[in-house]
């Protein structure tokens, strides 16, 4: 059932931008953050420094990407298992049907990117999600546009996770999700959305359909998800308290934030890691560019103290190396 309420809390992140942020600014932003945490787990980003310019340029070179590149260049890189060639099980190109959640298909293509590592540590061939990038050769100007882009949302996550830390009073352990991410295993994915086919259209590549799913219901695994997307509305949805669906339709400058399963952890259950699902019967192709800002691949993650205390002096989940949680989650999107 989806709700008539459509509305998410909207966040001033500026003063933790800036390192003169002045009390009465960055007060305001944890109460509305820790409100937007612990009800619904997503809130609409504004102040964030990244132009409305730089969002409309990384969201067209996608669409170019997904609307333009001939089907044999997008091939040339396709996801490979470890082991094959230059694959490392988890980066390049998904054609539609390829990602799967919750034993379904999904309708959707994509390209991942993650964190670069040391270029003279990785070699072929690689271990899962240890591989290097696979950059498009069309646009011309995507990869450069891209990693400069991936390095405004760093900045932008790392003001996220310390407003985070703030907004829960955590005192002396204020900066725990920013030194826990100082070497964030990040994410980033392109998406295209064709709308939603009669199942007999046939589009996935696998033979499967489900005239349901252009991404199906899940929790982001990591940290903060911070995402721009074209303007089609009634696409995303996220799960209220309620069981109904919100629609998160986009704000114009604004990025959509979610809190992911090691907030969640991290906060022993004071802030849920929020279902989450997209469902595109629009008319037009759907494009969207979401960034995971993740703790580092070694970042231990377990309930914080005080958490504990606020939700019954008992822990709900056990510690964890994020890099394991993350291999087990990525298994289970293509097998």
């Amino acid at each position: 059932m989806l709700s008539t309420h459509t509305s998410l809390p909207v966040i001033d992140i500026s003063s933790f931008l800036s390192q003169d942020g002045s009390f009465t600014s960055r007060a305001e932003c944890t109460s509305k953050l820790s409100s937007a945490c612990r009800d619904v787990g997503f809130f609409y980003l504004i102040g964030h420094s990244i132009t409305p310019s730089t969002i409309e340029r990384v969201l067209s070179l996608a669409r170019k990407f997904f609307l333009e590149t001939p089907d044999s260049e997008k091939l040339e890189i396709s996801r490979k298992e470890p082991g094959d060639d230059y694959g490392d099980g988890a980066r390049g190109y998904q054609r539609l049907g390829e990602n799967v959640t919750m034993g379904k298909a999904d309708l959707h293509e994509a390209v991942d990117f993650y964190r670069d590592e040391d270029r003279l540590e990785v070699r072929p061939p690689y271990e899962l999600l240890h591989g290097r990038n696979l950059w498009p050769r069309t646009p011309p100007e995507l990869e450069e546009n891209l990693k400069d882009y991936v390095e405004q949302m760093k900045l932008v996550g790392t003001a996220v996770v310390r407003a985070m830390g703030a907004a829960l009073d955590l005192g002396e352990d204020e900066d725990v999700f920013v030194k826990a991410t100082r070497q964030s295993f990040w994410v980033m994915r392109m998406i295209g959305y064709p709308p939603i086919p009669n199942p007999s259209n046939g589009l996935l590549s696998n033979g499967n359909t489900d005239e349901n799913q252009s991404c199906g219901t899940h929790t982001d695994y990591g940290c903060v998800t911070l995402l721009v997307a074209d303007d089609t509305k009634e696409a995303l949805q996220v799960r209220a308290k309620d069981g109904t669906w919100i629609n998160a339709d986009p704000i114009p400058g604004a990025i959509v934030v979610n809190i992911g399963d090691m907030m969640e952890r991290w906060t022993n259950g004071l802030w849920k890691s929020t279902e989450h699902r997209v469902i595109h019967r629009g008319e037009r192709f759907r494009v969207s560019v979401p960034f995971f800002f993740e703790p580092d691949w070694n970042a231990s993650v377990a309930p914080l103290q005080k958490c504990v205390k606020e939700t019954g002096g008992k822990s709900e989940y056990g510690g964890i190396r994020y890099g394991d949680h993350l291999t087990a989650k990525v298994r289970g999107n293509f097998y």
